[in-house]
């Protein structure tokens, strides 16, 4: 789970800093990877909650 936080603190500092490079230099490059990896990270958070949600019913007796 740690890992899964670190890499959350790491692509909210990637969007962020191409936000402020777009901001600073107005090539918006910077914006589109910022938007890029903003939709990978919805993405990945939406797999990883799906597998945990899964993981869960199948520790569920029935």
């Amino acid at each position: 789970m740690w890992l899964l936080r670190l890499l959350a603190a790491i692509l909210v500092v990637a969007i962020g800093a191409g936000l402020l490079v777009y901001t600073l230099t107005g090539n918006r490059y910077y914006l589109a990877l910022s938007w890029r990896l903003f939709k990978y990270g919805i993405v990945f958070a939406l797999v990883v909650f799906a597998l945990m949600f899964i993981e869960r019913l199948a520790i569920i007796p029935l």
